[in-house]
Formats: structure tokens, C-alpha cells, sequence
């Protein structure tokens, strides 16, 4: 069973019990996945040159969510990733948004998931670089996970580190110790430190915009407030 099987079974059920909750793009992205590769989106006849047999093949909704039409070209990408690897250890690293903010993450996903990258990103760098630690420049392959296993809303970044980077002069690998890359607390807390920085930035440039219970983060003292448990 399909994706698409299940969404034609039961779609138009769950979309009239969550009428005025699903946004366009969600409802697009339903409707592209529902008609993929159906009459709906037209075809084309193939045709052996040989024998003249002659079928109709439909064409893809090319939607980027539809796993159907998409395999392809996620398997393609994890091609290009593996031919990216070195020849070392990797580590596996992962950031997620405090359940607070994740919470107004939802109505402000391009901002605050690009604050999750970017903060992510620097605390893995400017700790690997510091000479306490690492002392080099290392790559990172990251990726954006916003659900959770149990299928609710849980922003989070999974991020493929190799084991050393090259060293600050350019000159040579350096290595990190066997099973331990970074230390978890350091980074804990100069994420947490970067991704507060950003979002206090993000509210006084008038980026982010809130909602029902949250429509009094709007104000400047309310959501220093609001942060300042985290």
C-alpha cells in the first residue's frame, strides 16, 4: 500500500474533519500525491521499437513530498552523499528546538527553522575550531526533521559529522579521540546561548508573527519573558 492509496481511501474524510485547519500548501501537496501518475495529470505512449507493443504511462505530480514520483531522486541524492564520504568515522549529532519553541516555530517555519540550522551549525563549528577541543575546521551534512517517531511536531536538525577536520592551518588532518567528538555540554550550551540571540534578533527585526495564545509575544518585554526560562 501507497501513500496514495491511503490518501484516496480516506482523504476526502480526514480533509472535511480538519476543514479550516490544513493549509494550501498542505492541501496541494494531497491533491498532487492523490492524482500522481493518474489521468488526471495526462500521459504518454511508450512503444517498443522492436516488437510495436504500446502502453500509456502517466505522468508524475514531480511534488517533492510525493514519495512515489520522488524516489528516484532521493536515491540519487544518497548517492551523492555517499560519494562524498571520507575515508574515517562519522558522527551523528542532533539539535531540536525547545518544545516552547517549536511551538511558535510552526506559523514561523522559514525563519526559525533557518535559525535552527544556522545556530546548529555555528555551535558545531566554533567548538571543533577551538584548540581546547578539536582545533579544526570540520564539514557537516545536515538535515531538517520537523515530526517526530510519534508523528507530532518536533523541529530538529540531524547532522552527519565526520571524526577530525583540517587543521587550522590548512595543513594537515587532525583527528578527534576514538568515540568522542565534541563535548555534548559545551555545545548544549552555545546552542542554546546562539539560537536565543537569533530569535531575540529575529522579534526586534519584526520577522516572526504570532497567534491565538501567543499574540502577546508580539511585544518586545512579553517575548524576552517568554525566553527567558530557556
Amino acid at each position: 500500500m501507497e501513500v496514495a492509496d491511503i490518501f484516496h481511501r480516506h482523504g476526502a474524510a480526514w480533509r472535511a474533519a480538519h476543514a479550516g485547519h490544513l493549509s494550501l500548501g498542505q492541501l496541494k501537496v494531497m491533491a498532487a500525491i492523490e492524482t500522481c501518475r493518474t489521468a488526471a495529470l495526462g500521459g504518454h505512449v511508450e512503444a517498443c521499437e522492436d516488437c510495436g507493443h504500446s502502453r500509456i504511462a502517466y505522468n508524475s505530480c514531480r511534488n517533492r513530498h510525493c514519495p512515489r514520483c520522488q524516489g528516484a531522486a532521493a536515491r540519487e541524492w544518497l548517492a551523492a552523499r555517499q560519494a562524498d564520504l571520507l575515508p574515517v568515522g562519522y558522527f551523528h549529532v542532533v539539535f531540536t528546538l525547545p518544545a516552547e519553541i517549536a511551538a511558535i516555530a510552526y506559523p514561523n517555519k522559514a525563519v526559525i527553522y533557518d535559525l535552527l540550522f544556522r545556530a546548529a551549525s555555528e555551535a558545531l563549528l566554533t567548538i571543533a575550531a577551538d584548540p581546547k577541543h578539536l582545533g579544526a575546521r570540520i564539514g557537516i551534512t545536515a538535515v531538517l526533521h520537523t515530526w517526530g517517531s510519534a508523528m507530532t511536531h518536533h523541529p530538529h536538525v540531524h547532522m552527519i559529522v565526520p571524526g577530525g577536520g583540517i587543521a587550522l592551518d590548512g595543513e594537515r588532518w587532525v583527528s578527534c579521540r576514538p568515540g568522542f567528538l565534541l563535548p555534548v555540554r559545551v555545545l548544549s550550551k552555545l546552542f542554546r546561548r546562539l539560537l536565543l540571540a537569533k530569535l531575540t534578533e529575529a522579534h526586534a527585526a519584526g520577522q516572526l508573527q504570532f497567534f491565538g495564545d501567543h499574540a502577546g509575544l508580539s511585544e518586545p518585554r512579553a517575548f524576552a519573558k517568554f525566553l527567558a526560562p530557556l
